[in-house]
Formats: C-alpha cells, sequence, structure tokens
C-alpha cells in the first residue's frame, strides 16, 4: 500500500508540472451491467484517487470506499457539500461536517499542508437503490477557512 501511495504523490506532482489549463482526466469508479460511476477533479491545481468497493445500484448501507490526496491546506476543520443534479435541476444539497475541532470522526483531522490523507473504510449510508437516470454529483471538500481541499464532479448513470 505504501508503494501505492509514493507512486501516487509522484504522479500529483509530474502532473501538477505539466498542467497548461488542460482538464484532469476522467477516471471510472465502476462500470458494472446497470450502473455507471465515473469523476473527474474540478480543483483546478490537483486530482486524486478515489474507489468503490461496490459497484450495484443496490447500495448497502455501509459502503467501503477509499480515497488518497496531498493537503495544500492545513484541515482543523473539514466540510463536505454535496450537490445531486439530475436533467439540471438540484434534487439535494447537503452540507457535513467531517472534522470539527473538538470532535475528531477520523484519523486524518488535525492533517497539515502537505501531509497526506488515506482512507479505506465503511461510508454509512441509508442504504438505497438508485433509481434509473442520469446523475451529476458535486462534492466539495474545505477546511476552517472556506479553502478548498478537494472538489470532484461526478456522473452517474442508472439503467
Amino acid at each position: 500500500m505504501k508503494g501505492f501511495m509514493a507512486a501516487f504523490f509522484v504522479w500529483t506532482m509530474i502532473s501538477l508540472s505539466v498542467r497548461s489549463g488542460q482538464a484532469w482526466p476522467t477516471h471510472t469508479v465502476c462500470k458494472d451491467g446497470d450502473l455507471e460511476v465515473f469523476y473527474q477533479s474540478c480543483d483546478p491545481l490537483q486530482d486524486f484517487g478515489f474507489s468503490l468497493e461496490q459497484c450495484s445500484k443496490h447500495l448497502k448501507s455501509n459502503l467501503s470506499i477509499r480515497i488518497g490526496i496531498i493537503l495544500r491546506e492545513d484541515i482543523r476543520e473539514l466540510f463536505l457539500d454535496i450537490n445531486l443534479l439530475t436533467k439540471g435541476a438540484s434534487i439535494l444539497s447537503y452540507s457535513y461536517p467531517i472534522c470539527e475541532e473538538d470532535l475528531s470522526k477520523f484519523s486524518f483531522c488535525g492533517r497539515r499542508k502537505g501531509e497526506q490523507i488515506y482512507y479505506a473504510g465503511p461510508v454509512n449510508n441509508p442504504g438505497l437503490e438508485i433509481p434509473e437516470g442520469e446523475y451529476q454529483v458535486l462534492l466539495k471538500l474545505y477546511n476552517e477557512n472556506n479553502s478548498m481541499v478537494a472538489c470532484v464532479n461526478a456522473t452517474v448513470i442508472c439503467s
């Protein structure tokens, strides 16, 4: 696993040096039968890695994910904004505190600029079936100073 993170770090650093206004590549999270999920970083300065253990339109309540990123900002506090759209209309907006100064929910809370975050584990959700359709999901992570930590624009296609 350490080798993967070292390779990811080198790839990110090299990618930063060759960026010339181009968009980040589109990454496929999963493509299995009736569900396809892919994403692209909307942060102009860095890409990140994300994977999902399960690729099914029937989401179980404890979904296992993996995410890796190198911090450009300190995160004493970390917040997540989620916006879900379909056909250009917003159907859900949600904000969630991931790290609060007095209540750290994850081991990466309190990390400093330049450190890496690698999280592999469960994410609690209500356990639901994704309805048929195409959805855009905009996720933004930002710290206590409202500085962007990560941003992703994902597309979910369920048939």
